[in-house]
């Protein structure tokens, strides 16, 4: 008996939620952004998510973001998969960062959840559809409640999976139940964006992840997966536990993983300029605690 092939995964497997590279003086460094994308895809991604939460979002502008997604595209060429960040609070506001998106060069859309609203789950179902109805692209739902406010609850991703634009997922619920409900009856392609799950959930069925630590060791990420699929799971497992504490310190330090993530491009010389407002750059000792973390890992076995 055949084991059936799974579907081709639509952006890759590993994907880097790319940070956002501002000059001295806040404004957006387009150079930065394409020597630093350029770095990423060099060194082990498939592909870059542009706008998410990683890259400041909430703080730049939709002009910020077309210009960033076509500098990219400029730096990177036309077969590298790049998913544009456009989810808000706002249908109507989503909907035309999407076709804005599309317009500059984007191959994908990264659409979370409606947030602090905390719509049911009907118009949660709505805001999806209405979006996927409004380009050609694919899209990524993003299931992050601890930051939303509002689940996609499983059997909604069920009902979502039917629209033939709604391709995969960056799931972000600590749910490995749930998720593998939605595995089992559905083709969506499903990326972690937790970068402690990213074996777990690779080994479940999973296709990759959505990685912010990726920004700082793209090719230790992608040596996990490289590992499992080549049955090397006992491997794969030692190369995910090895990364442990450069992430517990990155996304669970209580800063945000931009604030460390930059901290760290900062101290390596590669770019990244400073966070915008409210958030705050990283303390010096957070900083020390990052660079010994990333030391033992890249010079480790």
């Amino acid at each position: 008996m055949t084991t059936p092939a799974l579907p081709a995964p639509p952006f890759g497997r590993a994907l880097c939620a790319m940070v956002t590279p501002f000059t001295a003086e806040g404004a957006l460094d387009l150079d930065g952004a394409q020597r630093l994308a350029g770095r990423l895809l060099a060194e082990g991604c498939d592909g870059l998510v542009l706008s998410g939460t990683t890259g400041e979002s909430p703080t730049t502008t939709d002009a910020e973001k077309s210009a960033l997604i076509r500098a990219v595209r400029e730096a990177v060429g036309p077969r590298t998969s790049l998913v544009a960040g456009v989810g808000t609070a706002d249908t109507r506001h989503t909907v035309e960062l999407s076709l804005a998106a599309e317009k500059a060069g984007a191959d994908g859309l990264l659409v979370v959840t409606p947030y602090y609203s905390r719509p049911p789950q009907d118009a949660v179902e709505a805001h999806f559809r209405e979006i996927a109805d409004a380009t050609g692209l694919p899209l990524m739902l993003y299931d992050i409640p601890g930051r939303t406010g509002t689940r996609i609850e499983p059997e909604t991703m069920i009902r979502l999976a039917e629209h033939p634009r709604i391709a995969a997922v960056k799931d972000c619920a600590y749910d490995l139940l749930g998720t593998q409900k939605v595995l089992a009856r559905t083709e969506l392609a499903y990326y972690t964006g937790c970068d402690e799950q990213v074996l777990p959930l690779y080994a479940l069925g999973g296709t990759g992840y959505v990685s912010t630590v990726a920004n700082v060791a793209p090719r230790q990420f992608r040596a996990v997966l490289d590992a499992f699929d080549s049955g090397a799971t006992t491997e794969a497992a030692r190369l995910q536990r090895r990364l442990l504490p450069l992430i517990e310190l990155m996304m669970a330090s209580g800063l945000p993983g931009t604030v460390t993530t930059k901290s760290l491009l900062t101290h390596l010389a590669l770019p990244s300029g400073p966070v915008r407002a409210p958030l705050r750059p990283a303390p010096p000792q957070t900083t020390e605690a990052l660079l010994t973390a990333y030391k033992e890992l890249i010079d480790g076995p």
